[in-house]
Parts: C-alpha cells; sequence; structure tokens
C-alpha cells in the first residue's frame, strides 16, 4: 500500500541507475560512474581526526540540540561574513541540517499547503521539485534555455501563476547545467520575488567550487536585510564530507523558524561528533578546497577536450563538479546515456533526470580519480567516433 503523494512521485532516477549499475558489475563488467557529484577525493585528515576524538566523548552520544551546537552556528556565522561579507544572527537566521538536500525537501513542507504553487527552474536537482509535491503543491517549471545562458527568464513566468505561488527555487551555480549568475541576475530575482510577495529559496551547494578567477556569490549579498531569501549550503562539496550528511540553511528568520518547527517533529539533528567536526572544517582555511579545484579544473579540460575533438557542443564551466554538454542530433538524453553506457561501461547522467528541459543534453560528473577519468574519456571518444 502507498499513500498518494509517494505514487505520484517520480522514480528517483540516480536510485535507478545505482540498481542497473550495480546489475552490470555484479555480472563482470566494469562500469565507470560519472553520473554522480560525490567526491572521490577523501575528507581531508584534520576533520577525521577531530570527529575520532569527538566520537569518544560521552557528551557526543546524547541528543544534540535541535538547532545544532552553539559553535556550530557560530563557526557558521563566522565563514558566512568571512566568505561574503554577510551577518548573521546565529539564533535566528541559522538552521543546520542534515545535508541540504534534506532541507531542500523540507522546506516546501514548512511553507507549502496543498493546492499552492511553487516556481522551480527546470531541469533542476531533483529534491526542489519532489519537497512541493509531497506537500500537496505544484510546480510551475522556469525553463533554464541555452539562449539564456540557462538562467531563468523572470519576463516569461506567466504573471497569474507567480500570484499563486508562495515560493520560488534558484540554484547558482546550477546542478545540472552549470551556469552562474552575477549580481545583476541576483537583484532582478530580488525585485520579481518583492513584487510578488515570493520566498527565494537559493541552493548554493556549489558556492565553493570554482575555477580561475570566478567567485560564486551569495543571494544575501543582495536581500542584505534578508527580507524574503534564504539560502541552502553544504559541506559535501566543499570538505568531500558527502558521507558525513551536514549542511545548513541561512537567511530569513521567519522562514528558518517555520522550517524549525518542522525539523523538531521529525528529526533529532545532526550527530553531535559531526557537528564538532564540521566546526573545525569551517574554522578551517580554503587550502583543501582550493586544491580539490585544481584537480577537478584539470579533469573536466580532458573531458572537454575529447568532446570538442569529437564536435560535441560544450562551454567549460566555471563552477560545480559538471559538464553540461549537447549530444548528437541522432540521440535523445536518455538513448545516448544507455547506450554509452551499454556500449562502453561509462555512465553519464541523461539530462532529462533533471526535468523535460535537459532533453538534448547530458551531465558529466568529475568525480572520480584521474585514471578512471582519462579511461572514461578515452572511451567516450571512440563511442563517438564510432
Amino acid at each position: 500500500m502507498k499513500a498518494k503523494r509517494i505514487k505520484n512521485l517520480p522514480k528517483y532516477h540516480f536510485a535507478e541507475i545505482n540498481e542497473i549499475i550495480k546489475q552490470k558489475m555484479e555480472s563482470g563488467q566494469e562500469v565507470i560512474n560519472l553520473g554522480i557529484g560525490d567526491p572521490d577525493i577523501p575528507t581531508p585528515d584534520y576533520i577525521i581526526q577531530s570527529l575520532q576524538e569527538e566520537a569518544k566523548n560521552p557528551m557526543n552520544h546524547k541528543y544534540p540540540p535541535y538547532k545544532g551546537i552553539k559553535e556550530l552556528r557560530e563557526a557558521i556565522t563566522n565563514w558566512f561574513e568571512k566568505r561574503f561579507g554577510v551577518t548573521l544572527n546565529p539564533e535566528k537566521e541559522i538552521l543546520p541540517l542534515i545535508g541540504s538536500k534534506e532541507g531542500l525537501a523540507h522546506i516546501s513542507w514548512a511553507l507549502i499547503d496543498p493546492g499552492d504553487m511553487a516556481l522551480i527552474a527546470n531541469p533542476c536537482y531533483p529534491a526542489h521539485k519532489t519537497g512541493v509535491m509531497l506537500a500537496g503543491g505544484s510546480v510551475y517549471d522556469l525553463p533554464l534555455l541555452e539562449k539564456n545562458d540557462f538562467l531563468v527568464d523572470f519576463n516569461n513566468i506567466q504573471p497569474e501563476a507567480a500570484k499563486k505561488s508562495k515560493m520560488m527555487f534558484i540554484c547558482y551555480p546550477n546542478n545540472p547545467t552549470s551556469a552562474i549568475a552575477d549580481e545583476d541576475y541576483f537583484k532582478k530575482a530580488v525585485e520579481y520575488a518583492k513584487h510578488y510577495e515570493l520566498i527565494i529559496c537559493h541552493d548554493n551547494a556549489y558556492s565553493e567550487i570554482s575555477y580561475g578567477e570566478y567567485k560564486p556569490i551569495s543571494i544575501l549579498e543582495i536581500d542584505r536585510k534578508k527580507e524574503l531569501s534564504i539560502e541552502f549550503h553544504s559541506l559535501s562539496k566543499t570538505f568531500s564530507m558527502a558521507g558525513w550528511r551536514i549542511g545548513f540553511v541561512v537567511g530569513n528568520s521567519n522562514v528558518i523558524d517555520s522550517l524549525y518547527t518542522l525539523k523538531t517533529n521529525i528529526d533529532s539533528g545532526i550527530p553531535g561528533a559531526i557537528q564538532r567536526a564540521a566546526v573545525v572544517a569551517l574554522n578551517g582555511t580554503d587550502e583543501f578546497t582550493r586544491n580539490a579545484c585544481k584537480v577537478y579544473e584539470k579533469r573536466i579540460d580532458m573531458i572537454i577536450d575529447i568532446l570538442e575533438e569529437c564536435e560535441i557542443k560544450v562551454k567549460k564551466p566555471k563552477a560545480t563538479l559538471y559538464i553540461w554538454a549537447k549530444v548528437p542530433e541522432s540521440y535523445s538524453s536518455d538513448s545516448f546515456a544507455m547506450e554509452l553506457l551499454d556500449k562502453m561501461g561509462v555512465f553519464v547522467t541523461p539530462g532529462t533526470a533533471f526535468g523535460k528541459y535537459g532533453e538534448g543534453y547530458i551531465r558529466i560528473s568529475v568525480t572520480q580519480p584521474d585514471d578512471l577519468i582519462k579511461k572514461a574519456s578515452i572511451k567516450l571518444r571512440k563511442f563517438l567516433k564510432e
């Protein structure tokens, strides 16, 4: 027996693909998975050592505070001010999360009533959409098109849809397209949200994964009074802590309080030892992240060289762990991904996994060791040259 809300949910693409890849590997086939942004570079030793020490502390064996430990909220405050020049109230404007995905899904439960609408970029990280659906709301797609540099075109949103909506999800640097947004663009987003009295939920999980001179910004640098914006951050990519499940949301105190009220009823917080290790991570330098970005950029260049050699339309990303590339005209996103997997044992994510406007594209992740990236690149060239 399934509730209607579950029946109406689309199957989670990455869970399905994991099963396909598992079956192929169990049958003896090698599979190089370039489909998920799961950093292969290990968490820094000093963070692991902190966790090991904190795990021995009996105080961390108890239930943690629902708002997260004070030291973590203070570390987030200091990190955010140093990184973005924005001051946060650690008591009212910060909430640690069990990974940003959890918060992105639950925020709709805190704000959306059955029948409400949300404006959501398409393609998008699936949790943006599924959270709204689980809350009984409906989704209005904001197409991310190449002709608009994969930026939401606010002039093309139906006014009636905006009037019916409570919230808008955006994500820059963008997953899956790797598009970036500048200060002027965020100003437009804030002005639009003010006009229609929308809450902006900005997914900024890739704020620290950037290349060259480019440095992503926070929407709170524009909405400094936090009148209508909240922003989600993650330690998963920044410190290679994806499996640790820790992130945070910052911004408008009323929205943060609504999410806090929901979470106190459905979870008991993040293990204390992990929170204290996160404090060590946030209070440290950015040396690890900068070095990791150099590794990722080298891998990106390796794959883009192959794609360009094979006349595949692609633009080098300035941020994120992903390459967003057009598939040859003879393929759909799904047929390209599945044929590449079947023939070459290389998996890339079809753009349609992120929404219908992802058709015609694939997302390639660079979170595999250099030797596997090189091997996958050779297989990709062979596949495209056939």
